[in-house]
């Protein structure tokens, strides 16, 4: 475990292509929320979920925060995450996708690893291709993120831009391991991982 990380799965998004409630969807008999779980919890005992809703995730072994309304799709869920590492008085914040159950089991070291200082946000990229919800944030960018919100900005990896980004490379072979479950077919693939 890595002392003074909180960790925090980001479960707040509707799942349309999966028709909905894709946390509770099933991967070799365990939700997708339990995998992302376990896995938060591998890394930290400091672990959350943000949701728009209790109801996205059933009763969980987390505390379970509430994406900001004021914000639109993941940064909401980063905003609440921030909020929970600073009450929790962490200084570095690990955010997991909910829908990515394969994840590589040295994403948490590698990614800490690599912030810092001058760099306040540390992004997985895996065959060239960024994954912003996998990412070490350093809690102090929580002070930055009103001004990037007021002037319009949602994006998560905007937002990693402006507060210094650093990419993490992963090569090819772990594509597998960034594979996030969208569809129905996706949910089948995933067992096979």
């Amino acid at each position: 475990m890595t002392p003074d990380l909180a960790v925090v799965v980001l479960a707040g998004g509707e799942g349309r292509r999966m028709g909905g409630g894709k946390p509770l969807r099933l991967v070799g008999g365990r939700s997708l929320i339990s995998i992302a779980l376990d896995r938060a919890r591998s890394w930290s005992s400091l672990v959350a979920v943000a949701v728009r809703s209790s109801d996205q995730v059933g009763p969980v072994e987390a505390s379970v925060i509430f994406d900001s309304r004021r914000v639109a799709g993941p940064l909401a869920g980063l905003a609440a995450a921030l909020a929970f590492a600073s009450r929790a008085s962490a200084s570095r914040l690990l955010t997991l996708p909910c829908d990515t159950p394969n994840l590589p089991d040295d994403l948490a070291a590698r990614l800490d690893a690599a912030l810092i200082p001058g760099v306040q946000a540390a992004v997985a990229s895996c065959a060239g291709r960024l994954h912003p919800i996998c990412a070490v944030w350093d809690v102090q960018v929580l002070a930055e993120l009103p001004a990037y919100i007021a002037a319009g900005r949602s994006s998560m990896r905007g937002f990693a831009e402006v507060v210094g980004l650093k990419t993490v490379d992963w090569d090819e072979s772990a594509a597998p391991a960034f594979h996030n479950v969208n569809t129905p077919e996706d949910l089948l693939e995933a067992i096979t991982c």
